[in-house]
């Protein structure tokens, strides 16, 4: 009888602990972007299942599609209260319009437990001077990426190509040959504006110079220069003679993305967290930038991109210093797993073995070893109403509703 008494108070106490635990287990909700089909899924799947494993945290997430996305979270600033403990941002002035709310939880005490491993440079875009006291970080990057030229190399073999072209001239004359053999040069989502702003950005950028298109971003310099509006037009004269795909102003970039590494087009500009799937595609694949339009104020290995993807953490957590713990040690795990599956380069000083990175994505690592200059991607450079009028402007000229002039006439009207 003692024997069963002292059974039944051990399971007794056993499923008093068990209790006591699952309420004390922390529960921490985020949003992001990680949908299914995004290239950065399985490194958020990897990261979440760890540290829900090293944290004993519940990890409650919802994943949404890009665009869409940025209209959900700042609808969600208007009402604090419906945002979850960490949500996704990205750097720039997209992040510091939430900071400057006093939406966003700021970073400053909880990095210093991360200091070792995340150089303070990555912080720098995501790095806001919210009370006047010096700029604080806000947002924990995950990795970074720049805008990169995918080639297929046996679409271009078959127009006599052995090369991505590296001059402007050339590159006219291969999209040239690619159509002549019936090869679409390029595929771009027309319905998602973003893609059309990897083709366009990097086009401005080589033409005037990186240090001035980031200052035309912050709000330092004008759009209105002769130098824009002909970037403009021989984008726009890439689009009239149909080295675009003509579907595309109606796809989004997975189909688009699909398109490209099943062999219907032979160029595919877009971010480089996209090296993964396209490095395990059945082909010949290269990587590289887009040509310098003008030598005399840019240079090949000006770039647009950097450290942007971020995780903040709501002001209105109920635990922001632990969410902040948490926000910190995902990021490191999300790169961790996606610098490994090719979705982005390291943000983070990497303390693992790197051994089995992805060729493509160690060809873009020397592209930015090489860099000379960085422009952030330009709708999360500026702030949000201009980011979208200037996205709007951007699709009514891959739409052939504006030219080089409207476009710069509009811009410097509206946001000047």
């Amino acid at each position: 009888m003692k024997k069963l008494v002292a059974l039944v108070l051990a399971v007794a106490m056993l499923l008093s602990l068990t209790s006591v635990f699952a309420e004390e287990q922390k529960v921490i909700t985020m949003w992001c972007i990680a949908t299914e089909s995004d290239a950065n899924r399985p490194a958020y799947e990897a990261a979440i299942a760890a540290i829900e494993k090293e944290l004993g945290v519940k990890i409650e997430w919802e994943a949404f599609e890009n665009q869409s996305y940025k209209t959900k979270i700042k609808t969600a600033m208007s009402d604090p209260s419906t945002l979850p403990d960490i949500f996704f941002t990205w750097a720039g002035a997209f992040c510091g319009d939430f900071a400057a709310q006093g939406n966003v939880y700021c970073l400053e005490e909880a990095y210093k437990d991360y200091a070792d491993a995340l150089p303070a440079v990555m912080l720098q875009n995501a790095s806001y001077d919210v009370d006047g006291n010096g700029k604080k970080p806000y947002a924990v990057p995950l990795t970074m990426n720049i805008v990169t030229l995918f080639a297929n190399m046996d679409l271009l073999a078959k127009a006599g190509w052995d090369h991505v072209p590296n001059t402007y001239e050339d590159l006219i004359k291969c999209c040239d040959d690619l159509v002549a053999a019936g090869i679409t040069p390029f595929g771009c989502a027309g319905s998602e504006t973003w893609c059309v702003t990897e083709y366009l950005e990097p086009i401005i950028e080589k033409t005037i110079g990186y240090e001035a298109l980031n200052k035309i971003f912050a709000g330092e310099g004008t759009w209105n220069d002769p130098a824009i509006a002909g970037a403009v037009d021989k984008f726009q004269e890439m689009v009239t003679k149909g080295y675009f795909a003509a579907d595309g102003l109606t796809l989004g970039n997975d189909q688009i993305k699909a398109n490209f590494i099943a062999g219907n087009y032979a160029f595919y500009q877009n971010g480089s967290w996209n090296c993964g799937e396209v490095n395990d595609a059945e082909g010949n694949f290269q990587v590289a930038l887009f040509p310098v339009m003008d030598a005399e104020k840019a240079t090949y290995g000006q770039v647009i991109g950097g450290p942007s993807d971020s995780l903040a953490v709501a002001a209105t957590s109920s635990d922001p210093a632990f969410a902040a713990k948490v926000a910190f040690e995902l990021g490191k795990e999300i790169c961790h797993y996606g610098y490994l599956a090719g979705s982005g380069l390291p943000a983070w000083t990497p303390d693992y073995d790197t051994s089995a990175v992805k060729p493509l994505v160690a060809a873009v690592a020397d592209i930015v070893a090489a860099a000379d200059g960085m422009v952030l991607f330009g709708d999360t450079a500026m702030s949000a109403d201009p980011a979208n009028i200037y996205l709007d402007y951007v699709s009514k000229v891959y739409g052939v509703e504006i030219d080089g002039n409207g476009f710069i006439e509009g811009l410097s009207a509206t946001l000047q």
